[in-house]
């Protein structure tokens, strides 16, 4: 791969893979033309300020961009307090970013209104993580134990198209013929299940907790429960078993569309499996539901005996490029650095310790994303956001309210290298150094911290979040030392985190750089001392007692009176693009290869419907229009429509996604939309819905 700076930067370099465990050197597409981005045309170089009497951007130097930013903030937090202004961080963003971004908003702006995008993707998982085990990392062994795997159960994730290297894990299982997909589509990794390989589950989308509340079932039914298992690592099995006892196969039929006959093979093969694995992904957890399916997964996983076991697991995967280390150290509105609990006395004091500062300089927790998000611009609500790696203009659930509730903000400050959809709203852009040209962190889905290597310098006027954090911590009197060198950043990051549940305090930049020399890997936690921890819960849970908490959950009632000719939408990524799209469709291959948004029909649907294929079509409903193209395929059901997130404008699926949340871990419902389709013409005059 050859980096090519942005132009007026340094020569260009070549760079090469190594066979790396999780990926083996691998990359796809995504990854082999990202190189791209670091010389497209439209890259940010300078500070952006609008001129709000022309409408429009003027080029600006970096004091008059931070003076201007830091005075606005002070008046806002002067007239109406800390909590009038948000902060919106990514989870792309590295462990040293995260964490500033963190103590910046509660130090330097003294709000409590600050998460993050993996609130719109790993919530869920994460709430059942810690609920059933005490700890939530998306996977409590290294990705490399899948590969003696006999059988794998994959529910809600199409790793073929998200992250193709990741295949490589499943061969042993599908050999076997224990691969496992449940997906209302049949997506390219469902596929695999074909020829032998398999078997792919398609239930009615949203139904995948009676899926599992039924497969649950029929392991105690069939007397394969690992009773010795249940009863001295885990409490509350009574409560579950009574839970499915409802749950038989044929009212599972009812209710999901899946025939009985399968669901006793799989729950069969689940139970003799040599090696076992149940893996889940945003397709059973982007619900209104989604913490209890994914709760559901876990206990069927602990009825099985599988977790804490060596060949055998419970992992979910991560859907960002630091997914998991995002959400560890203080970008969600309830956490402080290690994963500690903000309302919790003795993890403020600890990590105010390591600040500087009085544990109740610290402000308490905030509000989830969508919350957060649907106060922007209200009457005693959030007047000014400072986003940092998000495009939530586009890849937030109603982009509708979301874009009203950013244009009537005061300041609106969004970092980024390019001119995204929420950037071009902004008041004030900030152009900030990508991937390969910084030093720091990131943590993968297995818990392993990695080194990024600064490979080429960025555009003369480009600055790094970590120095942007700390002039305008500078500027707003902010307390307590503000290090701009990711190494210095990672080193209070450690102190922070140490005695926390992802504890890194053992780790420094030197430590991984020597462990990367000798082929050593760096899993948390990683207290000072220890040689880190590949695998979680080989002795115990991370609960006081040491034990697993199994949590009976119930299915909601299905909502009658659907709308004729209604469908239920589901949304997902392509193989070609990566979360909203604001860098992948700047990269002519990848945009080539999915130039636009296609409605995946059944074709059976679309002929009852009129709609022919590689028509333009329309999905509405009462929030918005979708304008689209039909693309008919038998590969999925006849009740559902897919449309991939990556695009905007009138392009994006999230026009017609809702706001309603998950009660426990505040995860938007975006699997489970109500919409109609039809012909472009048919319904010309509803573009007033959105």
């Amino acid at each position: 791969m050859t980096l090519t700076p942005s132009p007026g930067g340094p020569a260009p370099i070549e760079v090469t893979g190594r066979a790396f465990p999780t990926n083996r050197g691998g990359l796809c597409k995504k990854g082999w033309t990202s190189a791209e981005l670091l010389a497209i045309p439209d890259r940010l170089v300078t500070p952006l300020i609008r001129d709000r009497t022309l409408g429009r951007f003027r080029p600006a130097g970096w004091d008059e961009a931070l003076g201007f930013i830091a005075d606005r903030l002070a008046a806002i937090r002067r007239e109406d307090g800390a909590d009038a202004v948000g902060v919106f961080g990514g989870g792309g963003l590295t462990n040293e970013k995260a964490y500033l971004l963190g103590k910046f908003a509660r130090l330097a702006l003294g709000t409590s209104r600050i998460d993050y995008n993996g609130r719109f993707c790993m919530a869920s998982a994460a709430a059942a993580g810690n609920r059933a085990f005490g700890v939530d990392r998306g996977m409590p062994f290294p990705v490399s134990d899948l590969d003696d795997a006999e059988t794998i159960m994959l529910l809600g994730s199409n790793v073929a198209a998200t992250m193709p290297p990741f295949i490589g894990h499943l061969a042993g299982a599908r050999a076997a013929g224990g691969l496992i997909v449940m997906d209302p589509r049949r997506s390219q990794t469902a596929q695999l299940t074909t020829e032998g390989g398999g078997i792919h589950i398609q239930p009615a989308p949203g139904t995948d907790l009676i899926v599992l509340l039924g497969l649950t079932h029929l392991v105690l039914a069939d007397g394969n429960a690992d009773t010795a298992y249940l009863e001295s690592r885990t409490t509350g099995f009574d409560a579950v078993r009574r839970s499915v006892a409802s749950w038989w196969p044929e009212r599972v039929r009812e209710h999901t569309g899946v025939p009985a006959a399968q669901l006793r093979e799989v729950a069969a093969r689940l139970a003799r499996g040599r090696s076992t694995y149940i893996l889940t992904g945003r397709g059973v957890e982007q619900h209104v539901d989604g913490t209890d399916t994914a709760t559901a997964a876990i206990n069927l996983a602990l009825v099985l005996g599988l977790v804490g076991r060596a060949g055998s697991g419970y992992g979910t995967l991560t859907g960002q490029g630091n997914g998991q280390g995002g959400r560890e150290h203080g970008q969600k509105c309830d956490q402080l650095p290690g994963y500690r609990k903000i309302a919790d006395p003795e993890h403020r004091a600890a990590v105010a310790a390591v600040w500087g500062v009085d544990p109740g300089v610290i402000p308490g927790p905030g509000i989830p994303a969508v919350e957060l998000l649907g106060m922007l611009g209200k009457p005693g609500g959030v007047r000014a956001l400072l986003v940092h790696g998000a495009n939530v203009v586009v890849s937030g659930p109603d982009t509708t309210a979301i874009r009203a509730g950013l244009q009537a903000l005061d300041l609106l400050v969004v970092c980024d290298f390019v001119l995204s959809e929420t950037a071009e709203l902004a008041d004030v852009v900030l152009p900030v150094t990508q991937w390969a040209e910084e030093e720091g962190t990131m943590t993968n889905l297995e818990g392993r911290i990695l080194r990024r290597h600064r490979a080429i310098g960025p555009p003369a006027e480009v600055r790094s979040e970590l120095q942007i954090l700390a002039e305008l911590a500078r500027r707003l009197g902010a307390p307590s030392v503000w290090p701009t060198d990711p190494a210095a950043v990672f080193d209070e990051l450690a102190r922070a985190s140490e005695g926390g549940v992802a504890d890194y305090s053992g780790l420094s930049h030197a430590t991984l750089d020597a462990q990367l020399a000798v082929g050593e890997a760096a899993h948390w936690p990683y207290p000072a001392g220890s040689h880190g921890t590949p695998r979680l819960f080989l002795d115990r849970f991370g609960h006081d007692d040491g034990r697993a908490r199994m949590v009976a959950v119930r299915a909601r009632e299905v909502t009658a009176g659907r709308e004729p000719g209604e469908l239920t939408l589901i949304t997902g990524r392509l193989l070609e693009h990566y979360q909203s799209g604001a860098q992948t469709r700047r990269v002519p291959e990848l945009l080539a290869a999915q130039p636009g948004v296609r409605a995946e029909i059944h074709p059976a649907t679309a002929a009852r419907l009129g709609i022919a294929d590689a028509e333009p079509v329309r999905v509405y409903n009462a929030r918005g229009v979708v304008e689209a193209t039909a693309l008919l395929t038998d590969g999925i059901r006849l009740d559902t429509v897919f449309l991939p997130f990556h695009f905007a404008g009138s392009h994006c699926a999230n026009l017609l996604t809702g706001s309603a949340v998950d009660p426990v871990s505040a995860m938007p419902d975006f699997k489970r939309t109500p919409v109609t389709v039809e012909r472009a013409e048919v319904v010309a005059g509803v573009e007033g819905a959105a």
